[in-house]
């Protein structure tokens, strides 16, 4: 058994697809196959239900599976650590992000970056609960979600902003001339929002209702960017954080504040607090709580 073979098997769960497991990892699909059973073959389990394609995991993949990904973890804490000892920062930070806030990550990414050019960074957009889960089996480094789902036995959190809302429009399509809207003026309004379910959407849903008001979205969509799109065709406006950047995505783009418009649970960073943790996730959570102290950054 080797640690490439790991990768393999979390590869194919990452995809649920043989072919493109394969071509994530770099590798022909008969060689994916072939080291998948050799792994098989050393642990004396079937680990893949196999048809013409992928079909799942069997019951002892699914255990193997788990032990897989403690044990990747483990081996790039292993690497990180050594790193560290060298004075280095090097690897790739998992970051769970939830896909919208009053928090742009890019304020604690970038001087990381500047500061640690070897330093990679894999960025998933995933729901509070998403990220949370995935923290928990070590398929994240850090998160940065909603905290009223977070359990601070668990987890080490830094929290970081309330999100305030505001309608962001198309100054080519729509203008506004007050400083600052009222609920009840979004109503009639052609909007744009993200799909039931979401904690964004929710907070927004429950913005209207308590105050009585019901709109009839013209557009739902579980990705910011196909709001933008639809934003700057003048099919709508969208309710969106403040202070997250998306108004500097074109000059025509504006947002204009909502009153009494924030949703009531903060924003934080989370980093596990068991074991297996590596040694750049906790040296990135250090550092992003000196760069938003806005303290220099430790050697």
């Amino acid at each position: 058994m080797d640690i490439k073979q790991l990768k393999f098997l979390i590869a194919l769960d990452q995809t649920r697809h043989f072919g493109q497991a394969a071509a994530l990892c770099h590798i022909t699909q008969p060689t994916l196959s072939m080291r998948l059973r050799n792994l098989e073959d050393e642990l004396d389990l079937v680990l893949v239900t196999r048809g013409q394609r992928f079909e799942g995991f069997t019951e002892a993949g699914e255990r193997i599976l788990a032990w897989a990904r403690t044990l990747l973890a483990a081996y790039d804490g292993l690497q990180a650590e050594a790193a560290s000892c060298r004075g280095q920062l090097v690897g790739s930070l998992r970051l769970g992000l939830v896909p919208l806030s009053s928090f742009n990550p890019m304020q604690v990414l970038k001087p990381l970056s500047q500061r640690y050019p070897e330093l990679q960074f894999q960025l998933s957009s995933l729901s509070s609960e998403q990220i949370i889960d995935g923290l928990s089996r070590n398929q994240l480094d850090l998160g940065i979600c909603y905290l009223d789902q977070v359990n601070t036995t668990y987890f080490e959190v830094l929290e970081l902003a309330t999100t305030t809302m505001g309608l962001l429009h198309d100054v080519r399509h729509f203008q506004f001339e007050d400083g600052e809207l009222k609920w009840d003026k979004l109503n009639d309004l052609p909007l744009g929002l993200l799909s039931k379910g979401m904690h964004y959407r929710q907070s927004v849903d429950l913005s209207f209702r308590s105050r009585g008001l019901d709109p009839l979205p013209v557009l739902e969509s579980d990705s910011t960017f196909q709001l933008i799109q639809a934003i700057g065709e003048g099919m709508c406006c969208a309710i969106m954080p403040l202070n997250c950047g998306l108004e500097t995505l074109s000059e025509h783009l504006r947002i204009t504040p909502i009153a009494g418009a924030s949703i009531h649970s903060p924003i934080g960073l989370l980093q596990r607090r068991t074991e297996p943790r590596s040694a750049l996730a906790e040296k990135c959570f250090a550092e992003a709580r000196t760069i938003l102290a806005g303290e220099s950054p430790a050697e």
